[in-house]
């Protein structure tokens, strides 16, 4: 007992030592727990992985090959590191021919897809500018029309994934979501997604997945990291302060648009059975004596482009990829105008919601739904687009949809909880 006491009294003659190693140990103990934890999700998915790799494969059959693309800068540069330990050994047990090409520099990605050759699947280890890059180099090709029927997954290694959580179930565990994904991949379930094609008036098409973003919310959450100091009042910050700098913030801009078009039904590829060969004889002899006539070819009617003048805070234009299954009437991107008549209050609690999800939009903001359109910027306008949280340069662009133009691997729990928010 006294040496209990004597404990208990030198603990509080040096109570700054004593809460010192506390806080030390525990914080020790909560990061043994999280590597603890790591490992055995790491265990767990290689033993999933290990048997696709015990499946057996006919003799004339060969290994599935995979082409990875990772970008090692993203993620601060842990991508290569994340990459390694949590999604190469699941894709190396499952009996995958992997090659990696890792990215030197930005832009590089485009010039690697333009060169790539064939392969079974395209894995992209990134964040949102590797896939905007990869998808992109892909649709420049000549020969795009072949390969874009090569299916697509997605890993999230990069420090902003918005294409993430329309494909996967995700987590504050960093490795649950690059496992889960490369687990996806390997299950081969796959989703059609839209792709929108951004073209300037002089440089080559860009292509993007979730959207086009312009106006002053977009401005200020470029500026918010600058802010850091203030910790968790710096979104605040940043936008009260830009009203001080410019108020109210109002972009004018031209938009014409076509209307959308009806999307046309999901149906398998069925492979037509050729006639027999009496009936082909039949149909030959009809021909000879009787051929048929030659219709002249239909006039299409001229296309009616709708011009909308509007005055707004910010436009978003954006695909229907938020929710890949979602059954839709029309093929159509939507396109969003925020009203220009908020008031500083207003603006900062919108600007704090687009800070967590720029998709979200006000009950008084502009929809249209078209199939393509025209963004016609007033002379001078300066600026910068977010395309995929990929920043360029603003200027006057036509934006046509591409309906589900790509395949991306999906989980099916993801697919399933889409699919029940519906309901």
């Amino acid at each position: 007992m006294a040496r209990v006491v004597k404990v208990f009294r030198t603990l509080r003659n040096n109570w700054k030592k004593s809460t010192f190693a506390v806080c030390v140990l525990s914080y020790g103990g909560y990061w043994l727990n999280g590597k603890h934890n790591d490992s055995l999700l790491r265990r767990e998915a290689c033993l999933l992985a290990r048997e696709f790799g015990r499946q057996q494969i006919a003799p004339h059959e060969r290994l599935m090959k995979a082409t990875v693309i990772l970008n090692p800068a993203a993620c601060g540069g842990k991508a290569n590191n994340l990459f390694e330990k949590n999604a190469a050994p699941i894709l190396h047990l499952a009996g995958v021919e992997v090659t990696i090409v890792k990215t030197d520099y930005e832009g590089q990605a485009k010039k690697l897809m333009e060169l790539a050759e064939q392969t079974d699947m395209l894995i992209v280890a990134g964040g949102d500018g590797t896939l905007q890059e990869v998808v992109t180099g892909l649709l420049r090709r000549p020969d795009q029309d072949t390969i874009c029927h090569t299916p697509i997954g997605f890993i999230p290694l990069g420090s902003r994934n918005s294409l993430s959580p329309s494909l996967h179930l995700l987590s504050d565990n960093k490795v649950k979501d690059i496992t889960s994904a490369t687990l996806s991949i390997l299950k081969g379930e796959t989703v059609p997604l839209d792709v929108l094609q951004i073209k300037g008036e002089t440089e080559q098409p860009v292509f993007a997945l979730m959207g086009l973003r312009w106006g002053a919310f977009r401005d200020v959450a470029a500026k918010i990291s600058k802010y850091w100091y203030l910790g968790p009042l710096k979104t605040n910050a940043a936008h009260w302060l830009s009203t001080l700098h410019d108020w109210p913030q109002v972009r004018e801009v031209s938009v014409s648009y076509l209307d959308p078009n009806l999307r046309p039904p999901d149906l398998p590829p069925q492979k037509t059975q050729r006639p027999s060969l009496l009936y082909r004889i039949f149909l030959r002899l009809k021909h000879r004596w009787s051929p048929p006539v030659v219709e002249p070819p239909k006039v299409e009617e001229p296309e009616e482009w709708k011009e909308e003048q509007l005055s707004t805070l910010e436009l978003f234009v954006q695909t229907h990829n938020k929710n890949p299954v979602q059954r839709r009437i029309n093929d159509s991107m939507m396109i969003y105008a925020e009203p220009d008549n908020l008031t500083v209050g207003e603006y900062i609690t919108v600007g704090n919601k687009k800070d967590e999800d720029p998709t979200v939009f006000t009950k008084e903001s502009t929809k249209l739904e078209a199939s393509a359109c025209r963004l016609q910027l007033p002379e001078g306008t300066a600026g910068f687009y977010n395309i995929d949280n990929e920043e360029y340069e603003a200027m006057p662009v036509e934006i046509s949809l591409l309906p589900r133009k790509l395949r991306f691997f999906i989980s099916a729990e993801r697919r399933e909880q889409l699919l029940a928010q519906m309901q």
